[in-house]
């Protein structure tokens, strides 16, 4: 399990705040043991922790433990009577119309495809605030804050609005983002065969969380990009204006 480098973002006796990297599950996997998972790291360098709330294996970003019974009772409920703000940020396609605004319509589980969520008026409420921090033409760079913690929710409701998120197969195209894409003249170094992605994986970040502790201290902390997102939006920035 060492191929991921744990990054704690913030570690007290209570809790213990973690970026989590995209590709690594939060929990262990129901039918597989053998496929790391980040309680797992968290369990061998603490020896007890307790889950209150996860993000999508694809999904990088701050990610919650309680390392202890009373500090797991506290904050599982505070996220489930959404007393946490969560915002995230997300590459998206094109570029959303209006810049901001809300996404309230429910989510179910899709008819037919297991594992997939949809639009659907039988869903269950399901509330996304979104807003345009950059447009690039191609791509924009959205914040997102949810109501509600549906499976898949920003993904969901990205895709409904025909701005799927970047890099997602499930509810758009894997398509990675290439610097050809988006640099007039693009040309190959001389030792290099093929164009490398800018970004090959799915372009939603968890950026921050904050809360009340049981004291009643207002905490907020913040979760870096991961370094390909970084360079991403740097490439974007620097060649759309």
């Amino acid at each position: 399990m060492t191929q991921f480098q744990l990054n704690i973002i913030y570690e007290d006796d209570n809790i213990v705040a973690v970026n989590k990297p995209s590709g690594l599950l939060s929990i262990p996997d129901r039918f597989d043991a053998k496929i790391p998972s980040l309680k797992q790291i968290l369990v061998e360098k603490y020896g007890e922790i307790f889950v209150v709330h996860r993000i999508d294996r694809d999904t990088s970003g701050i990610i919650l433990f309680a390392r202890n019974e009373e500090s797991h009772r506290y904050f599982s409920m505070a996220f489930e009577e959404h007393k946490i703000a969560k915002t995230y940020l997300g590459l998206v396609h094109g570029t959303p119309a209006p810049a901001s605004g809300t996404i309230d319509k429910p989510i179910a589980h899709h008819p037919v495809l297991k594992g997939k969520m949809v639009v659907h008026k039988n869903g269950k409420p399901s509330v996304t605030h979104y807003k345009t921090l950059d447009s690039f033409g191609l791509y924009s760079i959205i914040e997102f804050e949810i109501e509600t913690g549906r499976t898949h929710q920003i993904r969901v409701h990205m895709q409904d609005k025909g701005n799927p998120i970047v890099c997602d197969p499930l509810y758009g195209t894997a398509d990675p983002v290439y610097l050809s894409r988006i640099k007039r003249n693009f040309k190959l170094s001389k030792n290099q065969e093929a164009e490398i992605p800018l970004l090959n994986r799915l372009a939603l970040h968890a950026h921050s969380l904050e809360f009340k502790t049981p004291g009643g201290n207002t905490v907020k902390l913040e979760a870096e990009l991961f370094k390909d997102m970084q360079a991403t939006l740097t490439q974007l920035r620097k060649n759309s204006k």
